[in-house]
């Protein structure tokens, strides 16, 4: 088995050598792109988006996630004590 490795990669890229940065111009097309797609996704998509977000936090932290949610209780039990 006869192996050489090359100094030079073997792939070839968009960039032709040169900075493989966006343009200001793809930027913009990417932003219509992406303001396009979420016009079509409807009052839903919102939602769902939030949820996750809040599926993503509770898998993080949930022993303060917990905690938070008892404080929560205790006071409004707290404040409607006072009111009576």
């Amino acid at each position: 088995m006869n192996l050489q490795e090359s100094a030079r990669p073997q792939w070839k890229t968009s960039s032709f050598g040169g900075a493989a940065d966006t343009t200001p111009a793809e930027l913009s097309a990417l932003r219509t792109h992406m303001d396009r797609c979420g016009q079509s996704r409807g009052r839903l998509f919102g939602l769902l988006r939030a949820a996750d977000g809040l599926d993503g936090l509770v898998g993080r932290h949930p022993v303060t996630v917990v905690m938070l949610v008892f404080l929560a209780m205790w006071m409004m039990m707290f404040v409607t004590s006072l009111m009576h």
